[in-house]
């Protein structure tokens, strides 16, 4: 069986964590991750980078930090992981969908600004399959009428919109390092990116459980002691040492991922029966991910069907979370849902990894081609 998805390995992870473990430093803020912290910051320009053991950890801070209270509201999409909306949700916020583009399966930014009201406190934008949302557009909204804007640029990592890097743009961003992501952190992790030096300072705060012990580590003060709310939002850092095995070699997994996307759609574009994934001008995306768009949920559902009788595992994504029952209850649809259900119906992901070999790749596409023949 051909799987889906395979963590990528480099080969030098088991190295860095045993320099970790022998240097008796596990728990976070480690000399790895530091290491990490610093390539992010120095590569993508953001404040402050701060690793975290996951996305969902990340946004849970950005949701701190913009001190979310019962009764505000959030715009997002609502094609797109739980952890967007839950994040919001466990501060008592009502999350405010809209419908998404058909061509990139980004929030359709111009219908944004009519589900603004009085309410609203920030608009959560997600860089669906790495591709980025059409982010000047969204940030003149931010400024026009005084909101915040998160970059839930869990598959984002490398990309790029008009050459600024995902996660940078807004005023918090959110990676992800999950196994299934371009980079991973051993199986889980993620970052916050600080790009509003008005966060800085409390973003360290909260993510020490509320204490000012990370200045404390630094020397500023004498003893460290209890400022505000917060969690234990700390990679450790074994697993800060793992992603920095992944991080010296980021642009020959990046190289790699693009070079079996571009093949998946050079093999693929002559099927009249597929939708291929649109990349506007603007954007450079990561390849991190290889979608097909068929016909309706019945033509993806056979298709599925077929690829595993073939020993090929391909999947679908996200169930919209407004037909979901906690987004019945927490959250409503601005609008219509023209695309949102019928596209999440029609999509199918194909294998698309680090370490998917070319003669895997190849047994992918002539299956397909041989099921539409």
């Amino acid at each position: 069986m051909i799987p889906f998805n395979k963590p990528p390995l480099i080969g030098t992870e088991l190295s860095f964590m045993q320099v970790a473990m022998d240097s008796n430093k596990l728990s976070g803020d480690g000399k790895f991750s530091q290491r990490c912290q610093q390539w992010f910051q120095k590569r993508f320009g953001s404040t402050l980078v701060l690793l975290t053991p996951s996305c969902t950890a990340s946004l849970e801070m950005a949701s701190l930090l913009l001190n979310i209270h019962p009764g505000d509201e959030i715009i997002m999409p609502s094609y797109t992981f739980v952890s967007t909306a839950n994040a919001f949700v466990l501060r008592g916020a009502t999350i405010v969908f809209v419908d998404i583009r058909p061509d990139t399966l980004n929030i359709n930014e111009m219908l944004i600004e009519s589900a603004i009201t009085l309410k609203t406190r920030a608009i959560v934008v997600v860089h669906y399959a790495g591709v980025a949302c059409e982010m000047d557009t969204i940030m003149a909204l931010a400024v026009r009428y005084h909101l915040w804007v998160v970059e839930d640029s869990a598959q984002g990592v490398m990309s790029t919109y008009k050459g600024r890097a995902l996660g940078s743009i807004g005023h918090i961003g959110c990676f992800s390092f999950h196994e299934t992501k371009n980079y991973t952190a051993g199986g889980e992790g993620g970052a916050t990116l600080i790009n509003d030096n008005a966060f800085t300072e409390r973003a360290e705060i909260l993510r020490q459980k509320g204490t000012d012990r990370t200045q404390f580590i630094r020397g500023q003060v004498d003893k460290y002691t209890w400022h505000d709310i917060g969690s234990s939002y700390l990679m450790s850092d074994l697993q800060a040492a793992y992603l920095w095995g992944q991080l010296q070699e980021a642009e020959t997994i990046n190289l790699r991922r693009q070079f079996l996307w571009k093949r998946y759609a050079c093999s693929l574009k002559g099927l009249s029966e597929l939708t291929l994934p649109f990349v506007p001008q603007a954007c450079q995306h990561n390849a991190h991910m290889f979608y097909l768009k068929l016909k309706d949920i019945k033509n993806r559902d056979a298709f599925i069907r077929y690829m595993k009788r073939e020993e090929i595992l391909t999947v679908f994504h996200y169930t919209p979370l407004h037909e979901s029952p906690a987004g019945r209850r927490f959250s409503r649809f601005h609008g219509s849902d023209y695309y949102t259900m019928r596209e999440s119906r029609r999509l199918v992901r194909l294998p698309l990894f680090y370490n998917l070999s070319d003669d895997d790749q190849f047994r992918i596409i002539d299956r397909i081609h041989s099921y539409y023949s």
